[in-house]
């Protein structure tokens, strides 16, 4: 195993070969690993009912163990959160708790978090970064991280609760382990931290542009984050440019501990100023190259890219110009699953490979799934090239043979570890009849679309769907929300594409015999997707782990609401008529 963060003198070259090490006899490692976990939560109430008593053996854990969801371990998770000392899922008392970014449910999930899950967040980053960093080095610079820290509040319990990306920057052993991975953060720790997304966002632009000569790369956790900074930027940079002419931070931003932090960077620079100005002038036609012209020395832009993020490459690619863009790891509030050890692939066919020492993973084949066969799951060698799976998970914190809900494809092996390609969530997206259409099904299509419109140099800024049941039968709605005004033609010719890109055979068929009505495209007024996000800030969400819902169920009535108000045109399509 990898020495604790605070006592890991980092060596990249160490890190890569224990890496080769390790994925060499993943089976033996896979089976440590869960020996580790039982043993250290033997005596946990949830393992000792289920009659375990104490064997640590992958045959006796899989026939004692049942496979859950979150919603099976509700009952012992709230107990923990309401304050119940008792060893209930670990053996050691659980004193943080991670909220999911509700985006997908509706509502964030409590799951639990401890020292020993930090230490695999420290793990996947170490082994990443080593791998990155063979093929883009980065050496005494800065990065503008766009990340930000919701709060963390306390349960009825007295326990300490926050975003999981929130738990793992106020970690106090993230930044004695960040420091060895990479270059420091422009931004001081009162930006990240503060109160106001807003003026956080701002002050980490005027951070980049105060350090741009330093700035070795560009990141946040999600692309869409990423995408958000530089919408913001095309809007804001003359104040940004003032701030850095007169060197007095824009009043606007308003928190005390924000403004401190800043005056002690911000001086006034003209030439800076100017030099900005002028570039952005440049620039201001279609900001294409917008982060190679702004930071000349940065040299790659990072972040999770594949998944709900791959809708934003395009706008991401064309803000970074020439950069490359390096997709971040594979993992979820749960827990950290791979490492991307192939850097120099494009997003798009990016792999993850796993980690066997950071929990024991097991893969239900999807075909068994769909065809509602009861089967063991395989464990983390057996799984074969091309297949795909459902991930099934057992953490250090109390997580035992979780179904993550993540379908993935396995590509090859590192060693004898799997590479993982993300497919999508496995619960079903858009489905009222027999129809079965997923997150990238629903990508597919407004890709589709986004060709029509990219005729008339429109782009379709973000999107989200829904299922509407309140007449029989029922349909589909797209809603869009766009850079620019796009003609009823085009618009309606957009409606028609949708409904036809969507080939499962089930939503064709029950299109043709009018059992699904025709699919609505709903165009939303500029800033709407602004709003959902934040609603959702509201609500506790931090930025760092934001995702747009792809699908709004009917319980998630605010974004609905927030929807239907914005909408500015609607049309139906024609394609089955």
């Amino acid at each position: 195993m990898l020495e604790r963060v605070e006592d890991f003198n980092f060596n990249m070259d160490k890190v890569v070969e224990e890496f080769e090490s390790l994925t060499k006899d993943a089976e033996r490692v896979q089976k440590e690993t869960l020996k580790k976990i039982l043993e250290d939560n033997a005596s946990a109430e949830y393992l000792q009912n289920l009659g375990l008593n104490g064997r640590t053996d992958p045959e006796s854990f899989k026939a004692c163990v049942p496979l859950v969801t979150h919603k099976d371990l509700e009952p012992y998770i709230y107990r923990i959160v309401d304050g119940d000392a008792a060893s209930i899922l670990t053996g050691k008392p659980i004193t943080t708790i991670s909220l999911s970014s509700g985006t997908t449910q509706g509502k964030p999930k409590y799951v639990p978090w401890n020292d020993e899950l930090f230490e695999t967040t420290m793990q996947i980053y170490q082994t990443s970064f080593a791998f990155r960093n063979r093929e883009y080095p980065i050496k005494n610079g800065k990065a503008l991280n766009f990340i930000y820290s919701s709060k963390q509040f306390k349960t009825k319990g007295g326990l300490l609760a926050g975003t999981a990306t929130t738990n793992v920057f106020r970690n106090v052993s993230y930044k004695c382990g960040m420091k060895a991975l990479q270059s420091q953060c422009c931004s001081p720790d009162e930006v990240i931290f503060g109160p106001d997304f807003y003026q956080s966002l701002y002050c980490h632009l005027l951070c980049g542009l105060i350090f741009r000569d330093e700035v070795q790369l560009v990141s946040s956790t999600f692309a869409h984050s990423i995408v958000h900074s530089f919408r913001t930027f095309e809007q804001v940079w003359e104040d940004l440019c003032t701030d850095i002419r007169e060197g007095v931070l824009n009043s606007k931003v308003t928190v005390p501990s924000i403004r401190t932090a800043m005056s002690k960077i911000l001086k006034p620079n003209p030439e800076l100023a100017n030099l900005v100005h002028k570039k952005c002038v440049k620039l201001s036609n279609n900001w294409y190259g917008l982060i190679q012209e702004i930071f000349p020395n940065a040299k790659y832009v990072y972040g999770i890219m594949t998944g709900s993020m791959e809708p934003y490459l395009k706008k991401l690619r064309h803000y970074a110009g020439e950069l490359p863009l390096l997709t971040a790891d594979y993992g979820s509030s749960e827990g950290w699953i791979g490492a991307n050890v192939n850097p120099k692939v494009a997003p798009e066919m990016a792999t993850y490979a796993v980690l066997p020492q950071i929990g024991y993973f097991e893969f239900i084949p999807l075909n068994e799934i769909e065809l509602c066969i009861d089967s063991q799951p395989l464990g983390l060698t057996e799984v074969k090239v091309g297949e795909e799976y459902e991930i099934v998970i057992t953490n250090p914190a109390g997580l035992y043979r979780y179904r993550l809900g993540d379908v993935v494809k396995v590509m090859g092996f590192h060693n004898s570890t799997p590479e993982l390609k993300f497919i999508r969530r496995s619960s079903l997206l858009l489905t009222i009849n027999i129809d079965k259409n997923t997150e990238k099904d629903l990508q597919l299509a407004v890709e589709a679309a986004t060709r029509l419109l990219a005729e008339q140099k429109l782009e379709i800024v973000d999107f989200t769907s829904h299922v509407e049941l309140s007449k029989e039968p029922g349909h589909y709605v797209i809603f869009f929300e766009m850079s620019g005004e796009g003609s009823e033609e085009l618009l309606s010719e957009c409606c028609n594409c949708l409904d036809k890109s969507f080939v499962d055979a089930g939503y064709v068929s029950s299109r043709k015999v009018k059992m699904i009505e025709a699919l609505e495209l709903r165009v939303v007024r500029s800033g709407t997707f602004q709003k959902i996000l934040d609603h959702y800030l509201g609500l506790g969400a931090a930025v760092s782990q934001y995702k747009t819902p792809r699908c709004v169920g009917p319980t998630n009535t605010k974004v609905l609401q927030i929807l239907s108000q914005n909408v500015v045109h609607n049309f139906l399509s024609t394609a089955f008529n």
